[in-house]
């Protein structure tokens, strides 16, 4: 048992006969009489719904564990991902929908942490930042000053907008949480991952 002024993201907890996991907590300390609260958004792990709700920060909440687990992507078929732990050779396939817009930008043998509560895949954790390289793009404009941006393809068929410098067969870093453009990888760090 947890108090809800405890719960982080990240977490999962069964609350009136449900399991969710917290995406986001914040809590609210109280004034003079007035009690404290926590603000969570939540994932309801059976419909996968979102729901936000205060909760008082003394109610007892029936925590659940949370199991990382670090599994190679092998393949996307179907709406599913499958998934492969290295020790085992266990194959775990995971809905699209629980891997959610990043999906597309797996590719076979990638690294990623899978969380798991009560033996059911819940979320699928990419790192701070995705390395990609861009396949095609209207030719670099290296004269402009300005922060104009031109569509590019990257080589796993998603568009995303970068800078005008930047060229087919570049390889550039995007933030996994708003797939916008963070930095073009240098040729000396290209040479290093080969």
């Amino acid at each position: 048992m947890i108090n809800a002024s405890q719960l982080r993201a990240g977490m999962a907890f069964k609350f009136e006969g449900q399991s969710y996991r917290v995406v986001t907590a914040e809590y609210h300390p109280g004034q003079g009489k007035m009690g404290g609260a926590t603000h969570a958004r939540l994932q309801n792990l059976a419909t996968r719904t979102l729901w936000e709700h205060s909760f008082r920060s003394e109610l007892k909440l029936d925590e659940i564990q949370v199991e990382k687990q670090p599994l190679d992507f092998l393949y996307a078929d179907a709406g599913q991902c499958v998934f492969m732990n290295p020790q085992t050779y266990e194959q775990t396939e995971i809905a699209k929908d629980i891997v959610g817009p990043l999906a597309d930008f797996m590719e076979p043998g990638i690294k990623l942490s899978v969380e798991f509560v009560e033996g059911r895949a819940v979320n699928v954790l990419f790192p701070d930042i995705l390395e990609l390289k861009v396949a095609d793009t209207a030719p670099p404009i290296h004269q402009q000053q300005d922060s104009t941006l031109k569509a590019a393809r990257l080589e796993n068929g998603v568009e995303v907008m970068v800078p005008q410098f930047v060229k087919a067969g570049d390889a550039i870093r995007l933030d996994p949480q708003t797939l916008k453009y963070v930095e073009r990888v240098k040729a000396d760090a290209k040479a290093k991952h080969a």
